[in-house]
Parts: C-alpha cells; structure tokens; sequence
C-alpha cells in the first residue's frame, strides 16, 4: 500500500536572530487538503515559521518539500526556485500589503501577469471570478483606500489564490481588524477549507481553529508544544504551558 506524500514537509527547519532560536529544527508533515491552525503565546516562532517556509525569511538549517519537490533552505536558493515556491505557496500577511495606486482589480492581476505570463485580458477574467468568490465584485476599480479592512484582506487573499498555490498560509489575517470585519475574513477562509484547501493558519481565533482546523499546533520558544485534533488540545491539553496559554486567553 503506498503512502501519500504530504503537499508541504519541513524538516529540522531552524532560525535565529541574533543568537536567539526562533524556529528550533521544527519538523512538520502536512497532507493534500488538511487544515492546520498554529496557537501560542507572542514571541513563541509561529509567524517565523511561516516566513521560512515561503523563504521571506531563510532558515540556517532545514529542508522544505513541496509535493516532494525537496529545497535546502540554508543553501543557495535561486531566483528561479524562489518564484517556483512562492507559486505554490501562497502568503495572507496581518497587514494587506496592496498597492495603493492600483485598483482592486490591477492589484490582483498584476502578479499573474508578471509570474504566470497571462495576459491583461485572462488575468483580469481570472481576478474577476476570484472577487466573485470573496463577494467583491463590486469593488473591482475601487482604490484599496476606498475599501474596508476586511474588504481589503479579502482582496489579499484573492491576489494569493490568483497564482493557483498549493498551499496557502495565512499569519494571524484578522488581528488588524475589528471582530464583525474578521468575520467576513473567517468566512472566506471557511469556504477555502470547504473546498479542500490545504491551509496553515496562525491565528488567536480559537472558535475558528477549533471547528475549521483538522490539526491544531501549539508552539512556544520556537518549538512545537504538542499537536492533534483541535477539541482533545482545547478540551485536555498535555503540556503545562498550553494549559496556562488557553487560561489566559479565556481569562481576556
């Protein structure tokens, strides 16, 4: 019986900044379509480790495999290889990060045009049935300014589904926004895990990982606490310092 690859594998993926570990030789396995959320405390390595696996930071030491196709991250990595990776897996940072000169439309056409060599007219078709999906349409020549917070994330995550990735990542996308425009966020995010999404999410948004996520991970130091499914962690969890960290969450 053969045994599926993951989409996305780390291996001993570590990082530090000025002689403190971030990321300490995390190794993770995630499988076609699964949902993981990240939880711990600030400063605990969850939106480094993010960063490293789609190399906006580059870890000392470690390999990352998409569908198998294997990269050391501590070598040289080329511009080609760069691009390659960051196709196929795609980013939804806390800040939107959209160009303020460009309309919602050119902000998520841009990149397809540069990066996957579409053209003005398939790009803008593409964008156009993404803002459908993320119930924007509305806002296709609208300035980024022109729009909401949680209009704005919406836009960001279409420009991210634009390049058709493999996976998607996405470092605490509702922690700029107040909590009725997180929803509309969550909503969108929800239906990209009902369609079979493979997502990694870091997030403070308890309810959404405890009934949208398939794996729940908890780090602190750099270093993953414990892992499994989302209730028995929330329910009992094993470690003292999760215990402690859901407690003061509760306690907000």
């Amino acid at each position: 019986m053969s045994v599926a690859v993951p989409i996305l594998s780390l291996h001993q993926v570590e990082k530090t900044f000025a002689g403190h570990c971030a990321v300490d030789r995390v190794s993770l396995d995630v499988a076609s379509g699964e949902v993981v959320a990240i939880i711990g405390p600030s400063g605990s390595g969850k939106s480094t480790l993010l960063r490293c696996i789609n190399l906006l930071e580059t870890p000392d030491s470690g390999t990352i495999a998409v569908a198998g196709q294997e990269l050391d991250v501590s070598g040289t990595v080329s511009n080609r290889e760069l691009t390659a990776l960051r196709r196929r897996v795609g980013m939804v940072f806390q800040s939107f990060n959209l160009f303020p000169h460009m309309t919602v439309l050119r902000n998520i056409s841009f990149s397809q045009e540069r990066v996957l060599g579409r053209s003005r007219a398939e790009a803008d078709e593409r964008s156009m049935a993404l803002l459908r999906r993320v119930g924007l349409e509305q806002k296709a020549d609208s300035y980024p300014a022109k729009c909401s917070g949680g209009q704005q994330q919406r836009v960001a995550i279409a420009r991210a589904l634009a390049l058709d990735p493999e996976v998607m990542l996405f470092d605490e996308p509702t922690s700029a926004l107040d909590p009725e425009l997180g929803l509309e966020v969550l909503a969108v995010m929800r239906q990209l895990a009902d369609e079979g999404m493979t997502m990694i999410v870091v997030t403070h948004e308890i309810h959404f990982a405890a009934t949208v996520a398939d794996r729940l991970i908890v780090m602190a130091d750099g270093n993953i606490l414990e892992q499994g499914e989302p209730k028995a962690i929330l329910d009992d969890p094993c470690h003292e310092r999760t215990r402690s960290f859901l407690s003061a969450i509760k306690d907000r």
